[in-house]
């Protein structure tokens, strides 16, 4: 370690091959994995677990308590995951008693001045670009990419491979595949360049598009189209995520495809 100007508590558990940078502070009941390089001006409060070669800059603070008026000093934590990059300003609450726990799945990109709640739940493989917010208890699937400015309203989920453009506000559920746009947020399409970057098949992508253009494109309620689907598309991994998907959302799905004005 390399902790010149730096408060490390003396019961953190640090790897030994961990670098932290002057001016950081990291408190009691911290772990850190091996690899992993924190940067000046990082704050690492109690109940942090940061896996292995994670990269975090200057002026984040991680695991603070939540914002939450109901919190009780609840001994709760933040779930860091390997190979996380968590670029400048980033703040990470910890949970309450609802999940216990924030958590950030492997392989993700965190860009500046992001904030993540309490008891959100991120998948591997995820990207937020800057100032990108998700208000408490909210859960991402994995390989979702969140471009600049987005803001995800409590509770809502976002489905695996989905991607939300910059500056759209997250008031509904956004199902697994597709891209989001336009205010309020609409389905715009599948995430067809994601899939292709991600091995997905041409086959696969006309399945998809086939299953969304029931969905939101062809004037049936939710119940109808749920109906319809599982009846004449053939069963498969992506048709059975994007049903459960929708039969499982609390705050119901974003709205379908319209012609903007």
């Amino acid at each position: 370690m390399n902790q010149p100007l730096a408060y490390v508590h003396p019961q953190a558990k640090i790897a030994r091959n961990v670098v932290i940078e002057p001016f950081t502070t990291i408190h009691n009941n911290v772990t850190i994995g091996s690899g992993t390089w924190i940067g000046s001006n990082v704050t690492i409060m109690e109940g942090a677990r940061i896996g292995k070669d994670c990269r975090i800059f200057p002026g984040s603070v991680i695991s603070a308590i939540p914002q939450d008026l109901k919190f009780d000093d609840e001994e709760t934590t933040v779930v860091i995951g390997d190979n996380v990059t968590i670029r400048e300003c980033v703040t990470i609450n910890r949970g309450t008693s609802d999940r216990m726990k924030t958590v950030i799945g492997n392989n993700c990109l965190i860009m500046a001045y992001c904030h993540i709640a309490h008891d959100s739940f991120v998948g591997d493989n995820c990207i937020f670009s800057n100032n990108s917010t998700l208000a408490g208890h909210v859960t991402i699937g994995e390989n979702v990419v969140l471009a600049g400015m987005v803001a995800v309203h409590q509770f809502a989920s976002v489905g695996k491979h989905a991607f939300v453009t910059g500056g759209s506000l997250v008031r509904k559920d956004v199902p697994p595949y597709v891209k989001a746009a336009r205010e309020p947020l609409s389905y715009v399409g599948i995430n067809s360049v994601g899939l292709r970057r991600r091995g997905f098949s041409a086959e696969k992508i006309r399945e998809i598009q086939d299953i969304y253009r029931i969905l939101f494109q062809k004037n049936y309620n939710n119940s109808q189209a749920i109906d319809i689907i599982e009846a004449e598309m053939e069963a498969t991994p992506e048709r059975d995520e994007i049903v459960q998907f929708i039969k499982d959302s609390h705050r119901g799905i974003m709205k379908g495809y319209f012609k903007a004005n």
